[in-house]
């Protein structure tokens, strides 16, 4: 589903979430290798709007092998940074599909919608853990552990 429909579903998750995504630009994507093994790679994520569609949109360099595994597995997750030991401001986790747009070639950037699924974001409050996550699925759930 697109950001907007995240957004739709969960307001005050998807702006947290947002803010995270926003806040700095560097993040860390998860893909699918070839083995079926998991590769991390480093990504910068930028929010577009098309129609009054809110799309969260990844861009990848020609050759990048996480687009060569987008593209025969679209299944990703995205790890927001993390800028200190306290997760001030938390600590956002997107997971979903990713959509190639247009048809670039070999030696073009590849740019890709990024669907959402399921999403969280995790913070220390206090010597709490709040946990408050989003998906299909189950709706907004909201957990605390010690």
């Amino acid at each position: 589903m697109s950001w907007s429909r995240f957004e739709a579903e969960s307001p005050a998750l998807a702006a947290r979430v947002r803010a995270r995504f926003d806040g700095h630009p560097h993040h860390v994507i998860a893909t699918i290798r070839t083995d079926g093994s998991p590769r991390v790679s480093g990504t910068n994520v930028e929010f577009t709007t098309e129609d009054g569609v809110v799309q969260l949109r990844i861009g990848c360099m020609p050759g990048a092998v996480k687009a060569g595994d987008l593209l025969r597995n679209p299944h990703y997750a995205l790890h927001s940074a993390t800028l200190d030991e306290q997760l001030a401001g938390g600590d956002a986790k997107v997971s979903g599909v990713a959509t190639l747009v247009g048809s670039p070639t070999e030696s073009e950037a590849h740019t890709f919608v990024l669907e959402i699924d399921e999403a969280s974001l995790v913070e220390v409050e206090g010597e709490e853990l709040g946990i408050t996550s989003w998906s299909v699925a189950d709706g907004t759930r909201i957990r605390r552990r010690k």
